[in-house]
């Protein structure tokens, strides 16, 4: 067994491989560029080395950088986590060079799958159904627009490289291939180092479902079961859950034996995921096609741990050394369900346009890595394990992928597990920046997630206007106004007592005027209890003031609040979504009327940066006229490329800035008549 390795990594899955290595103990060397030097993975390996500024180009994927901080520490081997080199042959190879072991699976298996058009020839030559589709390298946008008819639209184009989301493009019509041939180029490029695409046909419909393999250098190739990825925003998935709600045992047992004899075709060892795409219209599961094998640990590793008790990451390491698997297939089993969320710094409310800056505060439901000692810490406590790798007060760049933090939950049945992410996700506080927080707590209520009936489409179809916050019921805002009625009454109550004019002789206030969501209750605080219009609400709760998350019983709801103070009273966070309160004593409000209301101003005439970013690309000049929808101009922030389109007819009167530009938050990219 290695007694140092190094992970060629960042965040969250640093944190997890040391969490592990830790636990086996072995000692474990951290690399970090400039943005991550105060980086709680930085500060859990045993030594960290320097390599480099904060663009990953020239730190995390330079392997020479890599490779002289392996000698200058004397670590044996290297687990490249997920993205970077983590499927680069070239990183594999060169490590070998040095004898330095590469903690996953052979160079020749990351060759022949890593490659997303080699493996769909090699699939084709293995007798693998797989998607329809031109397997080839395109020479450029007329050649993907005259491939893309031939195979009839939507088609989707993705980075040969790819993977995680990035560098893939859905086209409907020929104006979308020739608006993201080049796009999708470019994020393959910038995030792989390789800008071949190859085309394939979008099937309609489509459940996104994985199989997780693991084998070692023996021979022995297993199945861990599937995952299900349905739920996914621009082919980044955001929810995962195994086992899936829609595979049989049937279905689980030819998809994962087919996986394996893919997977044993290229004398495959360790961790690895096949990604298969299955048409949701077929009632039999049987038409299920393969897309790419990802020779890495994936993202959503956690809820195959979940429902197995195997370490993934453990397992990983001791193929490395040699090891045989402990198991069999038949000693893989499925004990009951685990979902993951990933908490993105993203804004919802805005579109979700990426989110950098300062976590203010930042406080997940439970300990990041605390292990209760239950299947070693892979279900965390009471089933809530949160892995991150960032830290209050700490900044989530522009330079990285924007995800946060990864909430699992596992519990004895499927609701079990999603009303546990619910809860989580009501006591997951954090502030400073924009995050998908309420949106993934209003996925785990909604009734078509309940039922399982999922689609890549989900988002796009279940919130096609955007996402405003979860659905409240009324009772449920007829009893957050009686909560804010004993807030407000606690406060006032300290700030009598503070207050030494008053003597703490006059009492505070107990009738109140609260507005919620712009409907209006009278709240009054009596012996009995809290009446809201008149009616008795059963609200038990611990308020001191001051207190920003407040647990609260009340009539069958029990749930935890979020508490921020605005202008005219707090914003209460619960559920999925976020109600502002205006609070005024009963005896005040009918002076509310007569407050004055202030217009935002008229912005329409100008294109502004939605988040920080490197403007790639305008495609409009000085004079020109433009018509609602068409490309303006086009942003990256966090490794996506994000096109900004034209919301009317006009003429562009002045740009005001330059392509290769760096930009702000609003920053004002040009300026229409």
């Amino acid at each position: 067994m290695f007694s140092k390795i190094l992970i060629a990594n960042r965040g969250e899955i640093a944190c997890r491989v040391i969490k592990t290595a830790r636990r086996m103990g072995i000692a474990t060397v951290a690399v970090y560029s400039d943005a991550d030097a105060r980086a709680p993975f930085v500060k859990m390996a045993d030594e960290a080395v320097h390599i480099g500024p904060s663009p990953a180009a020239e730190s995390y994927l330079v392997a020479d950088k890599i490779i002289a901080a392996c000698k200058a520490t004397g670590a044996e081997a290297v687990h490249p986590g997920y993205g970077f080199l983590s499927e680069r042959t070239s990183f594999a190879e060169a490590l070998a060079k040095e004898n330095i072991a590469f903690i996953g699976p052979p160079v020749n298996a990351i060759a022949a799958m890593g490659d997303k058009i080699e493996s769909k020839k090699l699939a084709l030559e293995a007798g693998v159904n797989v998607v329809p589709g031109f397997v080839g390298e395109i020479e450029d946008t007329e050649h993907a627009v005259r491939i893309s008819a031939e195979i009839g639209y939507p088609v989707m184009m993705k980075a040969s490289a790819g993977g995680g989301g990035k560098g893939m493009r859905l086209a409907y019509s020929e104006q979308d291939v020739r608006e993201g041939f080049e796009a999708t180029k470019r994020e393959g490029l910038n995030s792989f180092g390789d800008d071949r695409v190859f085309i394939e046909k979008f099937i309609l419909n489509p459940r996104h479902i994985e199989i997780q393999i693991l084998g070692d250098q023996h021979g022995n190739i297993l199945y861990l079961n599937e995952r299900e990825c349905s739920i996914q925003r621009r082919h980044q998935k955001v929810v995962e859950e195994a086992p899936s709600p829609f595979v049989t045992p049937k279905m689980r047992k030819a998809m994962g034996e087919q996986c394996v004899a893919l997977a044993r075709a290229v004398g495959y060892y360790s961790a690895g995921t096949v990604e298969l795409i299955v048409s949701g219209a077929d009632p039999t599961g049987e038409s299920f096609y393969f897309l790419e094998m990802n020779t890495r640990l994936q993202v959503e590793h956690p809820v195959t741990e979940a429902i197995t008790g195997i370490d993934l990451v453990e397992q990983m390491i001791r193929v490395a050394a040699g090891e045989k698997l402990p198991f069999r297939q038949d000693d893989i089993g499925i004990d009951g369900w685990a979902i993951e969320n990933r908490v993105y710094a993203e804004d919802p409310y805005r579109g979700f346009l990426p989110s950098t800056g300062r976590l203010v505060e930042y406080e997940p439901p439970v300990e990041p890595w605390a292990d209760d000692g239950q299947a070693n810490g892979r279900r965390g406590v009471d089933g809530i394990r949160v892995d991150d790798g960032v830290f209050e007060g700490g900044e989530v760049s522009m330079f990285y992928d924007p995800m946060i933090a990864k909430l699992v939950t596992w519990g004895a049945t499927r609701d079990a597990a999603a009303d546990l992410q619910v809860q989580a996700l009501d006591a997951f506080r954090i502030e400073g920046l924009g995050h998908n927080v309420d949106f993934l707590s209003a996925i785990m209520q909604h009734p078509r997630f309940r039922s399982g009936d999922l689609t890549t489409g989900f988002i796009a179809e279940e919130y096609p206007d955007g996402f405003q916050g979860g659905a409240s019921s009324d009772h449920l805002k007829r009893g957050l106004a009686a909560v804010a009625g004993v807030i407000a009454t606690a406060d006032a109550d300290r700030a009598r007592r503070i207050n030494q004019r008053l003597n703490g002789r006059t009492p505070p206030p107990g009738d109140w005027f609260i507005t919620l969501d712009k409907r209006d209750y009278a709240v009054s605080l009596e012996e009995e209890g809290v009446t809201v219009d008149g009616v008795l609400i059963e609200l038990e709760m611990e308020y001191t003031p001051g207190d920003r998350m407040v647990d609260v019983e009340m009539d069958d709801y029990a749930l935890t609040i979020q508490l921020t103070p605005s202008r005219t009273g707090y914003a209460i966070t619960t559920r999925g979504a976020k109600h502002e309160l205006r609070i005024l004593p009963a005896h005040v409000a009918p002076l509310a009327s007569y407050m004055i209301e202030k217009i935002p101003p008229d912005l329409s005439k100008f294109l502004l940066c939605p988040m920080p970013g490197l403007l790639v690309k305008l495609h409009v000049s000085e004079g020109e006229e433009v018509q609602p929808g068409q490309p303006l101009a086009t942003v990256e922030a966090m490794k996506m490329e994000n096109i900004l389109r034209a919301e009317k007819t006009g003429v562009v009167a002045k740009l005001n800035v330059a392509e290769g530009e760096s930009l702000a938050v609003d920053a004002v990219i040009l300026e229409l008549e």
